[in-house]
């Protein structure tokens, strides 16, 4: 479990040095995440060493919400003081994103039809 675990955080480092050195506005995190998945298609084997631990990080996940919770609970005044603000950033960009996820699928809809 150690080494899978070193594993997954190499992969964050190397995220995390990658965005820092090139300054690409995305989480390191996430980076990381894609150098695993291609080191996974490139290597398959890979994935018997790190899917045990990867399930077993999975299976404790909401364990990771707790320090959100906190912090809701920590700025329960501010999120009330700026409530109409958060709303409506909320149903914008829900809306925006609904809009655009149609019209993605409209346009390959048509593409495909060709």
């Amino acid at each position: 479990m150690i080494p899978a675990l070193a594993t997954l955080l190499i992969f964050q480092l190397l995220g995390e040095t990658l965005v820092l050195l090139s300054g690409v506005p995305v989480p390191g995190p996430v980076v990381g995440l894609a150098l695993l998945l291609l080191t996974l298609v490139l290597r398959p084997s890979v994935l018997d060493t790190v899917k045990p631990t990867a399930q077993a990080l999975l299976q404790h996940l909401s364990l990771l919400f707790v320090p959100a919770g906190v912090g809701v609970m920590l700025h329960l005044q501010r999120l009330g003081d700026e409530a109409l603000a958060i709303g409506v950033a909320l149903v914008v960009s829900t809306l925006v994103g609904l809009a655009s996820a149609a019209l993605t699928m409209a346009w390959l809809m048509k593409k495909a039809g060709r």
